[in-house]
């Protein structure tokens, strides 16, 4: 994924809204409807976990530090190029989150998983 800061911010404020209409519905008498806003919070709160899997990733702080510090070009690159690896096992965790909204307006098309990719049974060509 290209622009893992931008598919997170997404992501986040899609958790941000999923869970505000959950808390948002009033359960009357319905148990399903209680049983239904139950799983949408906890399901929102598994997600945050696993954003903040994602964000934990060092390689994040050592590009920003290396940023904010203006050290030279030729460290930065090698900061990168360390950085990268971590967030390039940990992004696809972020890609599949983001499925769930590829109808969202604001979804770039980017982020859709290819659907002829092979799945982790088949090997790849």
């Amino acid at each position: 994924m290209r622009d893992l800061a931008t598919a997170m911010v997404f992501l986040k404020a899609r958790l941000r809204e999923d869970e505000d209409a959950a808390r948002a519905v009033k359960p009357g008498k319905s148990q399903d409807l209680e049983r239904l806003q139950a799983r949408v919070l906890a399901d929102v709160a598994a997600k945050r976990r696993l954003v903040a899997w994602v964000e934990a990733n060092h390689g994040t702080t050592w590009k920003a530090n290396a940023e904010a510090q203006g050290v030279p070009f030729w460290q930065k690159a090698i900061v990168d190029v360390i950085a990268a690896v971590p967030e390039y096992f940990r992004s696809p965790v972020i890609s599949a989150l983001l499925t769930a909204y590829e109808d969202h307006p604001d979804f770039q098309d980017e982020w859709k998983l290819i659907e002829d990719e092979p799945t982790d049974n088949e090997k790849r060509r």
